[in-house]
């Protein structure tokens, strides 16, 4: 199959802000490209972070797979930054990271209140041949 998510945008309070979050968390960088700012992850899928009106945002979910040495490089940040952080997309419970197939996860908020997700192994597992 060639089909592949190539981009989506997120819309935020402040773009800049919010892509600037990201990226520093996740070692990433930016680009400006048109009314977006963007953050590309490593499988080349495009978050094009756009400001909209206050008030104008649903919070979304947004979740990264990421190696076991990203998570605590970008763990460790979460941490110094004071922000809360759960180990379940309900927020239960705080405080906390799960385990779930086998790695770690972490739920936590950006600044506009999109919940993101960092795991180390996708749901279900790794897939086995």
């Amino acid at each position: 199959m060639s089909i592949q998510l190539n981009h989506t945008i997120v819309h935020s309070e402040d773009k800049r802000a919010s892509a600037e979050f990201l990226a520093d968390l996740l070692e990433l960088g930016t680009t400006t490209f048109g009314p977006f700012v963007q953050v590309t992850t490593a499988n080349g899928v495009g978050l094009d972070f756009a400001t909209a009106p206050k008030g104008h945002i649903t919070p979304q979910h947004y979740a990264f797979l990421v190696s076991d040495e990203e998570f605590d490089a970008a763990f460790t940040k979460i941490r110094a930054r004071g922000l809360t952080y759960w180990a379940d997309p309900q927020h239960r419970r705080k405080g906390e990271i799960n385990r779930n197939d086998g790695g770690r996860g972490v739920y936590f908020l950006d600044p506009s209140g999109h919940n993101l997700e960092l795991i180390t192994v996708p749901y279900g597992g790794w897939p086995t041949r």
